[in-house]
């Protein structure tokens, strides 16, 4: 009986740890395609006009799922600090890196100058009271060196408008302080009902943008309308799910620290599907990035939360 108890245990256990190792890479899989799918849209639509018919597509499918799921709504307080943490998270950083690149910046430097999170949120660790030590502040070091190698042979060469850094810089904050703002003031929700939620809030201010300051005007062609099924369920939907229950489960430090891995594998995958060149360096730069992150994450107590059901 008690063995037979224990190995029950063992199971569960064996589940869990499995399901944890899977969600961090598959996260950085997915997050990483974000700026691929930016560079093969942005040539046929205007960037609040996509998001606002990406999160439109994430609201229609997340209200077709509520008639199977049975939805647990937050209150009224924290509602609002969802909302906040979505127009950072959703509007604020996409919005930022989608004009970034519509106005010429190469995914590339994007990514290094969104890089730079882990950094900032280690700063700014102590507004929720997060502890980084020396080793994880080596770990970061060593991430942003490495991220710095994989892009600095495209940093060169690339003739951008000031305007585009101002953005891009704008997207880093945007999402530094939505992880930490969210980390904070609301880490435990119902997945379905936050993502509703701020999804909605970035769709309505998306919609104001592009009635303001866009045509509207979408190309309906095979490259945006793959570009826009996948940033509204795996990127969207998959990725953001899998974001929200990292930020619950361990420190913000330790979860932003996994981005480190975005720009690398965005370099792959470029290399992958445009043909762009991976060098020696660019090897380089992912080693010492892996690195990185296995000094902010190894042997560190999480702090747990309950992960809604």
């Amino acid at each position: 009986m008690d063995y037979i108890k224990n190995l029950n245990i063992f199971s569960k256990l064996s589940m869990k740890l499995s399901l944890d190792d899977v969600i961090a890479p598959v996260f950085v899989l997915i997050w990483s395609t974000g700026f691929v799918i930016a560079r093969m849209a942005m040539p046929y639509v205007e960037p609040a006009t996509f998001l606002f018919w990406r999160f439109a597509g994430v609201i229609t499918a997340m209200a077709a799922l509520s008639l199977v799921w049975r939805i647990t709504w937050p209150s009224w307080s924290q509602i609002k600090h969802i909302a906040i943490a979505g127009m950072l998270l959703q509007f604020g950083y996409l919005l930022g890196v989608w004009f970034a690149v519509r106005l010429g910046m190469t995914a590339g430097l994007v990514a290094i100058i969104v890089g730079l999170q882990p950094i900032v949120t280690a700063w700014f660790a102590a507004w929720i009271s997060e502890k980084v030590t020396p080793r994880q502040w080596i770990g970061l070091c060593f991430g942003f060196a490495g991220v710095a190698l994989v892009v600095a042979e495209k940093i060169g060469f690339a003739h951008i408008p000031f305007v585009s850094y101002v953005l891009a810089f704008i997207a880093l904050l945007s999402i530094t302080f939505g992880t930490l703002y969210q980390k904070k003031y609301c880490p435990v929700f119902d997945l379905r009902a936050g993502s509703s939620i701020q999804f909605g809030v970035s769709a309505v201010l998306c919609f104001f943008c592009m009635y303001f300051f866009e045509t509207g005007v979408m190309v309906w062609n095979a490259s945006v309308v793959g570009a826009l099924l996948w940033a509204i369920f795996p990127l969207s939907i998959g990725s953001i799910s899998l974001l929200f229950m990292m930020i619950r489960k361990g420190a913000a430090t330790k979860v932003t620290s996994l981005l480190y891995l975005t720009p690398p594998t965005t370099a792959l995958m470029a290399w992958l599907l445009f043909d762009e060149p991976f060098t020696l360096m660019m090897a380089l730069g992912l080693c010492l990035t892996m690195t990185g992150v296995v000094l902010v994450n190894a042997r560190q107590a999480n702090t747990v939360a309950t992960i809604a059901e």
